[in-house]
């Protein structure tokens, strides 16, 4: 079974460390201007990429935020090279997702393709993974699921407003307990 032994029981006894981390970043009040995330769709022959966070245990589309005065192409090339190894190239906006309720943010989501690299797993992301569209995981965060699909469909340039609310954090716990008991990426 992946993940028995020493591996599961570190990832379980820091859930609430963890934890405690998420919801002091998630129930902070938005800052004007504060930087968006960028992430990104890849798609090859092998499906979709996704990686799995290191602090909340799920599947989620590779990226992260852009430093000051960096633009989203530059910070989403960078951020998804140190997450998964790969060099990509942005090809098209599929659209900007507005949060609100815990952890409110903006999210700029683009769909790329890999330029070279090797996957390989980083402190951030301690697995990644190809998976067939029609095959994602049952941990994929719920708040992934329709950028995933909208990159898929071939949409662009899209506004979408979000609301994560207690539904929303309760599924993303049960996803990080999951992950956690599989022990994946320990």
């Amino acid at each position: 079974m992946p993940g028995a032994g020493p591996g599961r029981a570190r990832l379980l006894l820091r859930a609430p460390r963890d934890w405690l981390g998420i919801l002091r970043w998630g129930a902070r009040r938005p800052v004007p201007g504060a930087p968006l995330l960028v992430q990104g769709v890849v798609e090859a022959e092998a499906g979709v990429l996704l990686a799995l966070r290191r602090e909340l245990r799920g599947w989620e589309l590779p990226g992260g935020r852009a430093a000051p005065g960096e633009p989203d192409a530059a910070a989403l090339v960078r951020e998804i090279r140190e997450e998964t190894g790969l060099r990509v190239e942005p090809l098209a906006l599929v659209g900007e997702y507005r949060r609100s309720g815990f952890a409110s943010h903006r999210a700029r989501v683009y769909r790329c393709r890999v330029v070279d690299g090797v996957v390989r797993p980083s402190a951030e992301t301690p697995a990644v993974a190809w998976f067939a569209p029609d095959a994602l995981p049952r941990t994929l965060f719920p708040w992934f699921r329709s950028p995933l699909a909208d990159a898929l469909a071939g949409a662009s340039s899209l506004l979408r407003h979000e609301h994560l609310g207690p539904r929303a954090i309760a599924r993303g716990l049960c996803i990080d307990l999951r992950e956690r008991w599989r022990g994946t990426g320990s």
